[in-house]
């Protein structure tokens, strides 16, 4: 009777064994969707704060933009007076230039 005692002992131990090495892989595989999940939440994180940043930098340069107009009008309105300042020198010089020819013209 002790072989078929030692043949049931060892098959025990042998189902005890299959069931230990069947169980591992399910706790891993269980274990491996929270850590997906976990992963999933940072990388979307990730993406919301680098959304954040784009749109940070968007109105950044929408700012940038909106001076550079600002300037661009300054200048315009500057060239312009200077235009108008310098028609005005011109006129003026052209005038005076006139009347000094005249001048000469009546003494000669």
């Amino acid at each position: 009777m002790s072989r078929p005692i030692l043949v049931v002992f060892l098959l025990v131990i042998l189902i005890v064994t299959c069931q230990f090495e069947w169980r591992q892989p399910l706790v891993e595989l269980d274990a491996a969707p929270s850590l997906s999940q976990k992963h999933k939440l940072i990388s979307m994180r990730e993406e919301a704060v680098k959304e954040k940043i784009i749109l940070s930098q968007e109105r950044h340069i929408q700012r940038l933009n909106d001076l550079v107009r600002s300037l661009q009008i300054q200048l315009l309105r500057c060239k312009g007076e200077n235009e108008t300042r310098n028609a005005t020198e011109t006129f003026h010089l052209n005038k005076q230039f006139i009347e000094l020819e005249r001048k000469h013209i009546v003494e000669d």
